[in-house]
């Protein structure tokens, strides 16, 4: 497994991932699908790195992170997803462990992630891989965020 960078030429592949998840889109934009144009903005930015997640030639799924969140200067995990076809088989945490390797690497000590509170499967996920909650903040749809954050140092 390993990463690659999207680009502006693979986005049709993040779209395909991203609407393979109908029930995420739902929490995070109120409808089962999204454009193109909607994920220009969120990965081909020079802000978070985007970069698919790749199992030898095939695309499985997508992660995107901040190395430094400007607010509490952490590295903060935006977005990790697997593709629909894809889930339930161990693919999602063998992911998050390739990107731990990588903050390590880097010499982070603790990685921070925001779970919409309505997303169950993923508050149990994420707290399966030792994530613990420190705190709500609240999102552009009022609904809440909660935060959570590992140490991994």
């Amino acid at each position: 497994m390993y990463f690659e960078e999207v680009t502006k030429d693979t986005l049709y592949i993040a779209l395909e991932m991203i609407n393979s998840n109908p029930e995420y889109n739902v929490f995070e934009n109120g409808l089962e699908t999204r454009e193109i144009t909607d994920l220009e903005e969120e990965f081909l930015n020079h802000t978070t790195i985007s970069a698919f997640i790749k199992l030898d030639d095939t695309y499985i799924g997508i992660i995107d992170y901040l190395l430094e969140n400007p607010n509490d200067q952490f590295p903060w995990l935006g977005l990790l997803m697997i593709h629909g076809d894809y889930q339930g088989y161990g693919f999602g945490a063998q992911a998050y462990a390739l990107y731990e390797k990588e903050m390590q690497k880097r010499g982070f000590d603790r990685v921070r992630i925001g779970v919409l509170k309505e997303n169950k499967r993923a508050q149990q996920f994420w707290e399966s891989l030792g994530f613990v909650y420190y705190k709500t903040t609240s999102s552009k749809n009022e609904s809440g965020i909660f935060c959570y954050e590992k140490f991994i140092g």
